[in-house]
């Protein structure tokens, strides 16, 4: 049922992110028309692209998180045996769910530092800049306590043991073999 959950989370997180980028898009495009052809522009287009892109790395990070597309090495853990890498994982996980923890943190108290300051061009609230990477902790940390729980009860078998990539070729190296 978590899964599901988490799968519909990032299924719906995917298609804000294309709705993120076709707004970027739009903005910048439109922006460099009409700086070229009638010497104006639109003064949000730059500032809300820069926000919309930030949003869109971390919950990018996000749905990559949940694919394991991160790139890694495993030039350690690929040694391992069954035992070894489960350690690594469980330690792995921990230490990541710290560090949403901290990312976490250090987002809040810059959302809660910035509430009252406003951008320049938007005039919003800088707080829901910050806000993204609140947002990428609880969603990734969601995942990352998912797969710990996983870990611990067993339900991952040794082949998926490595949470990354060793390089963008690899699954494409995979499918031609």
């Amino acid at each position: 049922m978590i899964q599901k959950l988490i799968d519909n989370y990032c299924k719906f997180i995917s298609y804000l992110i294309a709705a993120a980028l076709a707004v970027m898009v739009v903005l910048v495009f439109g922006n460099v028309v009409m700086r070229y052809a009638f010497n104006s522009g639109f003064s949000v287009s730059e500032e809300l692209s820069r926000w919309l892109f930030v949003w869109l790395t971390f919950l990018g990070a996000v749905v990559a998180l949940r694919d394991n597309g991160h790139l890694g090495t495993d030039m350690l853990v690929g040694r391992l045996g069954p035992a070894g890498k489960k350690i690594c994982m469980g330690i792995s996980l921990v230490l990541m769910l710290f560090i949403c923890w901290l990312l976490f943190k250090g987002s809040y108290d810059q959302s809660v530092i910035n509430w009252d300051t406003t951008s320049a061009v938007m005039e919003a609230s800088m707080a829901w800049f910050y806000a993204s990477g609140m947002a990428f902790s609880v969603l990734g940390a969601l995942i990352l306590l998912s797969d710990l729980w996983r870990l611990l009860t067993g339900q991952i078998d040794d082949a998926h043991l490595v949470l990354m990539q060793e390089s963008e070729e690899a699954p494409h190296a995979e499918e031609a073999h």
